[in-house]
């Protein structure tokens, strides 16, 4: 098996103290960092914008996973491309043009995500898998931290494995929503080779970043 990768969210740090935890979560073993973008319109809660991510850029090198829940976002990719992101995941319900979207990140050399909302079905990206990085899954409605885990996503997940695998695809397939020391490994094995988690990995064992990450890594 691959290695699992982690990506710890920002959402559930010291907003106080980004650049540090940011550093912190590097030293602790974190693949990337998931920074959660929300416009208070396509989910109902505000965060950060791309002036934040550039300052933030240069406390790391590590990859950042960058998430975007705003609508409609097709004219602030380039925004987020240029503030830093690695990675740039969009809904499809976001896009007038999903084409074109996925067109646009690749343009800016940047990797492309799609992701999918727990009510949201595959066959809305069918036709894109072969285009893309990375499909993300949400295990909650997106909108905020600390929400818990919705098992009934595990049939997706395995279903996009499924098809990954017929299709011989090598997109990643991401997990974020609620995903904690007891359903990380159900999740893993469903087919999920990087996770998002942003409360366990801040709060658990005393906010023991290195000690959280390996425990979410290891099957």
């Amino acid at each position: 098996m691959n290695k699992i990768k982690i990506s710890p969210s920002i959402l559930s740090a010291d907003f106080s103290q980004l650049g540090n935890e940011i550093k912190r979560l590097e030293k602790g073993g974190a693949d990337m960092i998931h920074v959660d973008v929300m416009d208070g319109h396509f989910v109902p809660n505000l965060t950060i914008g791309p002036p934040v991510i550039k300052a933030l850029r240069k406390y790391t090198s590590i990859p950042f996973d960058v998430h975007l829940m705003i609508s409609p976002v097709h004219k602030y990719i380039k925004d987020y491309a240029d503030a830093g992101a690695d990675t740039i995941t969009i809904h499809p319900e976001a896009t007038e043009n999903l084409s074109e979207s996925i067109k646009h990140i690749k343009q800016l050399k940047k990797r492309v995500g799609l992701s999918l909302n727990p009510n949201t079905s595959i066959n809305v990206i069918l036709n894109y898998l072969d285009q893309i990085d990375l499909v993300l899954i949400m295990s909650v409605f997106p909108g905020f931290g600390g929400q818990k885990f919705m098992p009934e996503v595990l049939e997706k997940i395995k279903k996009i494995n499924q098809i990954k695998k017929e299709k011989k695809l090598k997109f990643d397939i991401e997990v974020d929503g609620g995903i904690n020391f007891s359903n990380s490994k159900v999740v893993i094995e469903s087919g999920a080779n990087i996770l998002v988690s942003g409360t366990t990995i801040f709060k658990e064992n005393n906010g023991d970043l290195k000690k959280n990450i390996e425990i979410l890594r290891i099957v």
